[in-house]
């Protein structure tokens, strides 16, 4: 028999206390005043899910405002393995001054290469092995079943890396916009093909 268990990502609400400045594991609340937009998200989301935050609390704040705009499900689960990239000792640098302190090494999408550590930080290969293991956990856990996690851009983007087994870089080119919506359905049972389909990446509600 096959089964599906589906996975509705969902980053956090924008932060706007940060000054400009990078966040990474930073504690910050963030903005989740655009009722619209909660409303619309909320009515897209499964009925009789499992619900999984990180630990930090814009991700909680996101969650309790699509549960209070309408979205239902179980009380939301804390998950470490899912909180953002820590960016150690780059968090409270100026995003316009990372340019100059990375001269060459630069990067388009992201504040690193995948493979770089930031100095008392992780890369995005750490991430991505941390979250992978979450996933896989929770998967198990609760296999056959929505499960709703409400996470950061990072994380999103490290799920997705795991479920088509990309390469850490190409994974780094996605864009994961905040209150969107990623779909990733893990199917198990019998028969050829990967394990993982892909619904919907980075999608907004209407």
């Amino acid at each position: 028999m096959t089964t599906t268990t589906r996975w509705w990502w969902v980053r956090h609400a924008p932060v706007r206390v940060n000054d400009g400045r990078i966040y990474g594991q930073v504690d910050h609340p963030c903005d989740c005043s655009d009722e619209r937009l909660f409303s619309a998200l909320a009515g897209e989301l499964p009925r009789d899910a499992v619900w999984v935050t990180s630990t930090l609390l814009r991700t909680i704040q996101t969650a309790d405002a699509l549960r209070a705009a309408g979205a239902a499900g179980e009380e939301p689960l804390r998950e470490p393995a899912f909180v953002e990239q820590s960016f150690g000792d780059w968090q409270g640098i100026r995003y316009a001054d990372l340019p100059a302190l990375r001269g060459a090494s630069v990067h388009r999408f992201w504040l690193a290469p995948a493979h770089e550590a930031p100095p008392g930080g992780e890369s995005f290969v750490d991430l991505i092995e941390r979250v992978s293991h979450g996933i896989d956990r929770l998967t198990e856990a609760h296999r056959g079943r929505d499960i709703v996690a409400v996470t950061h851009g990072g994380t999103i983007r490290a799920a997705i890396a795991h479920a088509l087994q990309l390469p850490p870089e190409t994974a780094l080119a996605f864009s994961v916009d905040n209150v969107s919506l990623t779909r990733l359905d893990h199917v198990d049972g019998p028969g050829l093909g990967h394990g993982w389909r892909v619904a919907v990446v980075n999608r907004m509600a209407a």
